[in-house]
């Protein structure tokens, strides 16, 4: 299979790949740099959500450019991986979270447009995508086996909550989320699920606890331990994709795309 990987706050690049080479991909949206190489059996197409030092803050990602690189290098499914925020006093810094849902209300892109592909009135292909969960139950279960080889904690369901950055969320903010359901939150994934889901490109959400998000523990940790924790995570991630990626066959998607002009 080709699997997109794409990575997030301090994993700016991508440890362990065989032949790893560079290259930029031109697409409508804009130019991305990914990186190919093998794990295994499985070719690999990674991206940096934020580029290089952290070039693009949450608020300047450009989603629509980075999917539609993986969908130009014919990716077959997508695994995104991001550092996070706990709501959830049984969800502690330092453990995964492969998500099963998905809170992001707002729908929009970083520079508050609608978050969808469909842009234009009468545009072909356009439509709803329809699901009950928005992952990959198949591709879930994959990496919630291999979490089991990590030797760090995980939780195995949870619902993922975009929240717009880059300042991070108030209590009151946080207990509205909490409110809702949300397990964990951070301020990029939410349109890499809905893009790649009218794609109709499997997918699937792995985060890494990084903090307790405002009020949820009694004490706020230093900074430096969230950092401390986010350099920690590059390698977990790593390791977590080098034990389920090889071995992964075809997986399937979530929902289906009704479209309008079929």
């Amino acid at each position: 299979m080709r699997i997109g990987v794409i990575t997030g706050s301090g994993s700016y690049d991508w440890p362990h790949l065989e032949g790893a080479a560079e290259r930029t991909v031109v697409t409508d949206h804009g130019e991305v740099t990914v990186t190919e190489g093998h794990l295994g059996d499985a070719e690999i197409v990674q991206l940096s959500r934020h580029g290089a030092g952290h070039h693009r803050l949450s608020s300047q990602v450009d989603h629509k450019a980075n999917l539609a690189a993986l969908l130009a290098c014919k990716t077959d499914a997508v695994v995104s991986f991001t550092v996070c925020g706990s709501l959830d006093p049984d969800l502690p810094p330092g453990s995964l979270v492969v998500f099963d849902d998905l809170y992001f209300p707002a729908n929009r892109l970083p520079d508050g447009t609608p978050c969808t592909w469909y842009d234009t009135p009468g545009e072909a292909g356009r439509g709803h995508w329809i699901f009950e969960k928005p992952f990959s139950e198949p591709l879930r279960q994959a990496l919630i086996t291999a979490a089991g080889q990590s030797g760090v904690p995980v939780a195995t369901q949870g619902v993922y909550g975009h929240v717009d950055g880059p300042r991070f969320n108030s209590r009151p903010e946080v207990a509205a989320l909490v409110s809702a359901g949300v397990s964990a939150v951070s301020q990029t994934a939410g349109p890499e699920v809905v893009l790649a889901g009218e794609a109709e490109l499997p997918m699937a959400l792995v985060g890494f606890v990084t903090d307790y998000a405002n009020g949820v523990a009694l004490e706020p940790e230093p900074v430096q331990v969230l950092l401390e924790r986010m350099e920690v995570s590059k390698e977990v991630f790593a390791a977590l994709a080098g034990h389920a990626l090889p071995s992964l066959s075809a997986v399937s998607g979530a929902g289906f795309v009704y479209r309008f002009d079929t």
